[in-house]
């Protein structure tokens, strides 16, 4: 595609202030100047998370405005780097960038119709991968594979509790923590929920509206606990956490679907010796070697079909799709992945 051809302004999605749903608007922006260390990138599709709710409501800080919301999609090259140390770097050279080839990108600002990213956060897609399950499985699915990996190294004979396993995020937990022989107790709302857990891995699914959580878990496991804890759900489930882990265990705090975790006293550790952790994935895949490390690990266990991405829905390029989109992920409403459709005709 030369430059004759692309446009000068673009169509965005995003906000010009931090506040509710109503703030999303439909925005138009000059075209994305792509610096000599990024690639410029035609979006196919963009993946909904939490946290483009955190950045909306300014939990998360944003430089400046107008910024386009969605922090990942996935399309096609249009435009390569020109610094020469990047072109001859090893690292650069092993990811194959070129023209027209699909990738996977990483970063704020992702529901635009093109965007400018550093090389290092696009991760090119393996054949049979399609931009369509490309956007609705790098976030999540590099988060999991990370967490378990890193946050806490999921062991064969492990007992894991995931928390809201039927969201997107908890159905991927649940694949990868089952993958490794760990056993799998999740928490959710529904019984159709449940049912659909219990298909991606989940040994055990908790109704937490019906049952007892603590009661339940540590039923499940002769009083002791729970090895380790993913939680995404934040203030409302941090308590309970402390009376399901065991001795010695591991909590993972994943996100605040429920509010931040309010300030605590490090003394709360001590009565179990457990171990607490708030990471990101960002810090996991900070180098261009450990993003692409987990980038082709990743991929490779979605093209082998180890890893299922399951799409809850599909939403319109629109101020008003994205509002919908962040009230069905926010309201509990979804079973999997929520994506942006940003350019109409493309599904592979």
């Amino acid at each position: 595609m030369s430059a004759l051809q692309l446009p000068k302004t673009i169509h965005a999605v995003g906000i010009n202030k931090t506040g509710d749903f109503d703030v999303i608007e439909d925005l138009e922006l000059p075209f994305p100047q792509n610096t000599p260390g990024n690639v410029l990138v035609k979006i196919h599709y963009g993946g909904v998370n939490f946290i483009d709710t955190y950045f909306r409501k300014g939990l998360y800080p944003i430089a400046s405005f107008p910024q386009p919301l969605g922090t990942e999609a996935a399309g096609e090259i249009v435009g390569l780097p020109t610094d020469e140390k990047i072109l001859n770097d090893e690292e650069y050279k092993l990811r194959g960038f070129a023209v027209g080839v699909k990738v996977a990108v990483y970063g704020l600002g992702t529901f635009a119709e093109y965007v400018s990213v550093p090389w290092t956060k696009a991760y090119t897609l393996p054949q049979g991968i399609s931009t369509r399950t490309a956007a609705a499985g790098l976030t999540q699915g590099a988060t999991a594979l990370t967490f378990v990996t890193e946050a806490y190294n999921v062991q064969k004979g492990d007992v894991i509790l995931v928390h809201t396993v039927a969201g997107g995020l908890g159905l991927l937990f649940a694949q990868l923590i089952k993958a490794r022989g760990a056993t799998v107790i999740g928490t959710t709302s529904t019984p159709e929920k449940a049912a659909i857990a219990k298909e991606y891995g989940a040994d055990h699914v908790i109704l937490y509206k019906d049952e007892d959580t603590v009661q339940r878990v540590l039923e499940l496991t002769n009083g002791e606990g729970v090895h380790a804890i993913f939680d995404g759900v934040g203030k409302d489930t941090f308590e309970l956490d402390f009376k399901v882990i065991r001795r010695k265990g591991t909590v993972v705090s994943v996100g605040n679907a429920s509010g931040a975790v309010p300030p605590f006293p490090p003394l709360k550790l001590v009565e179990k010796n457990v171990r607490l952790l708030r990471p990101t994935l960002a810090n996991y895949v900070f180098t261009p070697e450990e993003g692409r490390r987990y980038g082709a690990e990743l991929f490779r266990l979605i093209g082998s079909g180890e890893l299922k991405i399951r799409v809850h829905g599909e939403y319109p390029f629109t101020a008003e799709g994205v509002q919908r989109a962040q009230k069905d992920l926010t309201g509990g409403k979804s079973i999997g992945k929520l994506i942006i459709k940003i350019a109409p005709g493309t599904d592979a």
